[in-house]
C-alpha cells in the first residue's frame, strides 16, 4: 500500500471521485463528511495526507487546521485544499489557514498524484527527524532546539533578468528575508559568499524546454542545496509544467502569473519548517555523536540502532506498514587484520561505512553492530525493494577493493555476506527485537555457509 489518506467532503460523489482518482496508486482511503468526522477520523487512523473541501461544513479549512495544529501527533499531516472556486481570494485565504496547497476543481490526476508524492516524501522526513529527536530526549541528549534569529535567504531564478528584477521588487518586503537574483550557474554554486540560499523560486518555462526542470532536480541532488526550499514557478497558461517540477523534488508550484502574495504565504511556511529542520538536524548530529555514534565510522552504535528499531516497529504497527532489518558481516576480516595490521582493518571498516552510507536513503539506518559487523534498516520496506537494497550493498563492498591512502594506496579486496529479515504489521507481539536480530543473525550465517559474499532472506516468525 502507498500510504493512507483521508478525504474529507460533505458531498458523497465527490469523495467518491477522489477515491477513483486515488485507486490505481494503491492508496489506502479513509472518508469523512464534517470537520469533526475528520478530526476524528485523522486521531484515529494518523493519515499520512488529508485532502479536504476548503468549504467543508463548520468551519472549513481554518477549523480543519485548527483542530490538526492542537494534537501534536496530527500538527505535522499534510493538508491539501480542494476548492470549487478559482478566485484568488479563496485561495489565499486556505494557504493563510494552514493548507499545504490548495487545487481547484476539476482536478488534474496527474498533478495531484504527483504533488501527493511530493507532500508526502517532505513529511516522512520530517518525521524522521522528529523520530530521531525522541529517541535523543530519551537518552538524556535532547535540548530545545535555538531560535531562528537570521534572515532567511531566497534566490529567485527567473526567466529573464528583467522579470527578475519585477519579480524581486514585488516579493521584497511581503516576507523577512533577503532576496536576491540568480542565474543557473549561480544557483548551482555550493560556495557563495553569502551562503546557499533557503529557497529557490525557479521559472519552468513549458515554451523554454526544460532548463528549469533539469535545475531543480540538480539542486535538490546536490549536496550542499538538497535541503533547500524550491518552488517551480510554472509561467504556463494550464500548469502543464507542474507535476513533472513536484517529481523532480520541488516543494511547491506556482502557476501562472506572478502572486508576491501567494509565494510569500507558501515561502514563510516552508521556510519555516526547513530552518527547523536544519536546527533540529545541527543540534541531532552534535548530540548523537557523543553518544550514540561509533568513534571510528561515524556510524550510529549498536545502543541507538535497538532504540531506534523499537520505534520503526511501533511505525510500522501502526500505519500497517512493512519493514527490513539486515545484518551484513565483512567476510574473512580477521584476516585482514593479521596480514595487514589493524590500522588497515580501521580502513577498511572507515570506507565500508561510507559505502553503505552512500548507497542508503535518508531515511535508512545503518549502524555499526560491533567489530566487523553492520545492522542495516530500512523503514517502509518491502520483500522486492529490500532485496533489490541488500544486493546493491553486497555489489558496492565486493566490485573494487578498498584503497588504504594511509598504506601507501594497498588495495584490499573486501566482499560481506548478508541477513535479511523482513517484517510487517502482522509479525507477532512476541517477536521482540532481540529476536528479530536473531533471525537476521540466522540469515547471515546461511550466507556464509553457502559460500559467503551472499545475500539470504527470511521472513518474521509467524
Amino acid at each position: 500500500m502507498a500510504g493512507r489518506i483521508l478525504i474529507a467532503d460533505n458531498v458523497a460523489t465527490n469523495r467518491i471521485i477522489l477515491k477513483v482518482k486515488l485507486a490505481g496508486a494503491r492508496y489506502e482511503i479513509a472518508q469523512a463528511a464534517t470537520v469533526a468526522e475528520l478530526l476524528a477520523q485523522a486521531e484515529r487512523e494518523l493519515p499520512d495526507l488529508i485532502l479536504a473541501d476548503t468549504d467543508l461544513p463548520a468551519g472549513g479549512m481554518t477549523a480543519i487546521c485548527a483542530g490538526l495544529h492542537a494534537d501534536p501527533r496530527l500538527a505535522g499531516i499534510p493538508v491539501i485544499g480542494i476548492s470549487a472556486q478559482a478566485a484568488r481570494r479563496a485561495r489565499l485565504a486556505a494557504l493563510h489557514a494552514g493548507a499545504d496547497e490548495v487545487l481547484v476543481k476539476p482536478l488534474n490526476e496527474i498533478t495531484l498524484l504527483a504533488l501527493i508524492r511530493s507532500l508526502s516524501r517532505s513529511s516522512a522526513a520530517h518525521l524522521e527527524l522528529r523520530r530521531k529527536q525522541t529517541i535523543a530526549r530519551e537518552f538524556g541528549l535532547a535540548e530545545n532546539a535555538p531560535g531562528f534569529a537570521r534572515r532567511a535567504r531566497i534566490a529567485i531564478v527567473p526567466k529573464t533578468p528583467e522579470h527578475g528584477i519585477a519579480q524581486r521588487a514585488s516579493l521584497t518586503g511581503k516576507c523577512r528575508a533577503e532576496v536576491s537574483i540568480m542565474n543557473r550557474a549561480q544557483a548551482l554554486d555550493g560556495n557563495l559568499e553569502g551562503g546557499v540560499p533557503d529557497a529557490f523560486v525557479i521559472s519552468v518555462d513549458p515554451d523554454a524546454g526544460c532548463g528549469g526542470i533539469q535545475l531543480v532536480a540538480e539542486l535538490r541532488a546536490q549536496a550542499q542545496t538538497r535541503q533547500a526550499v524550491i518552488i517551480a514557478h510554472d509561467t504556463g497558461p494550464d500548469g502543464a509544467m507542474a507535476a513533472m517540477a513536484l517529481d523532480m523534488g520541488a516543494n511547491s508550484v506556482l502557476c501562472g502569473r506572478f502572486d508576491a502574495d501567494e509565494l510569500a504565504l507558501r515561502l514563510t511556511r516552508l521556510i519555516r519548517r526547513k530552518l527547523e529542520a536544519d536546527s533540529l538536524r545541527a543540534g541531532l548530529d552534535q548530540q548523537l555523536s557523543f553518544a550514540m555514534t561509533d568513534p571510528l565510522t561515524g556510524l550510529f552504535n549498536r545502543r541507538y540502532a535497538q532504540s531506534y528499531l523499537k520505534r520503526i516497529r511501533k511505525h510500522a504497527r501502526l500505519k500497517r506498514q512493512p519493514f527490513t532489518l539486515m545484518m551484513l558481516d565483512l567476510d574473512r576480516f580477521k584476516r585482514i587484520n593479521d596480514r595487514h595490521g589493524h590500522a588497515v582493518g580501521d580502513e577498511v571498516l572507515i570506507e565500508v561505512a561510507r559505502r553503505l552510507r552512500d548507497n542508503l536513503r535518508e531515511m535508512d539506518l545503518v549502524a555499526r553492530h560491533g567489530g566487523e559487523e553492520f545492522l542495516v534498516v530500512l523503514p517502509d520496506t518491502g520483500h522486492d525493494e529490500a532485496a533489490r537494497t541488500a544486493e546493491r550493498l553486497r555489489r558496492t563492498l565486493g566490485d573494487r577493493p578498498v584503497i588504504c591512502a594511509g598504506q601507501g594506496g594497498l588495495q584490499v579486496p573486501v566482499t560481506a555476506s548478508i541477513g535479511v529479515v523482513g517484517a510487517d504489521a502482522n509479525t507477532p507481539v512476541h517477536d521482540s527485537i532481540d529476536r528479530l536480530i536473531s533471525r537476521a543473525d540466522q540469515a547471515l550465517f546461511a550466507s556464509k555457509a553457502d559460500g559467503r559474499n551472499q545475500v539470504t532472506f527470511v521472513q518474521a516468525a509467524a
